[in-house]
C-alpha cells in the first residue's frame, strides 16, 4: 500500500488540497500499477512560522 506524505505551507484553499490528493493518487496508481483504493496521501500544512527559508521563517520572507 503506497503512502505518500506531502508537506506544504498553510494557506491554500481546500479545493486545491483536494486536487493535489487526486492528482498524486492518479500518478502513483499509474506509475506503480497499484489500485487507487490502496494509495494513501497525507497532506500536512505547516504554519509559515515553522517553515524556514535561508535561515528565516517563511512568515518573514513571504509577506
Amino acid at each position: 500500500m503506497p503512502l505518500i506524505q506531502i508537506n506544504i505551507m498553510e494557506g491554500r484553499p481546500p479545493e486545491k488540497v483536494t486536487e493535489l490528493i487526486a492528482n498524486v493518487t492518479d500518478t502513483v496508481s499509474e506509475t506503480l500499477n497499484a489500485p487507487k483504493e490502496n494509495v494513501r496521501v497525507l497532506v500536512t500544512e505547516m504554519p509559515k512560522t515553522h517553515w524556514g527559508i535561508a535561515g528565516r521563517p517563511a512568515s518573514e520572507v513571504r509577506k
